[in-house]
């Protein structure tokens, strides 16, 4: 494919990325950042086997920071994945009595 139809399917496709999450209401948020923490995860084992097969030391490198931003942006999505489920939970109430002991 030549240079002008790779940049079109780029911009179709930033464009329809942009609609679809644009479109995803709040309930079904936490259920996609774990679908996408899936694929990151995906992504993460891809870059572990080009970085065993890397030979050079421009490969190595790349192929290093590509496993270590992976790893970050992996761990990171299921910290904020987490964070959301906690707003789901019902708080813990706390009596207070006259005095300051329990019942």
């Amino acid at each position: 494919m030549d240079g002008v139809a790779l940049l079109t399917i780029f911009v179709l496709s930033v464009f329809v990325g942009y609609e679809v999450v644009a479109k995803v209401s709040t309930i079904l948020h936490t259920p996609l950042m774990s679908g996408a923490n899936a694929i990151h995860g995906i992504v993460l084992i891809g870059g572990i086997i080009v970085l065993g097969s890397a030979e050079g030391i421009l490969e190595i490198v790349l192929a290093t920071l590509a496993v270590l931003l992976g790893a970050i942006n992996l761990v990171g999505g299921f910290v904020v994945t987490d964070r959301m489920l906690e707003m789901f939970k019902p708080r813990k109430t706390v009596s207070n009595d006259a005095d300051g002991g329990t019942l």
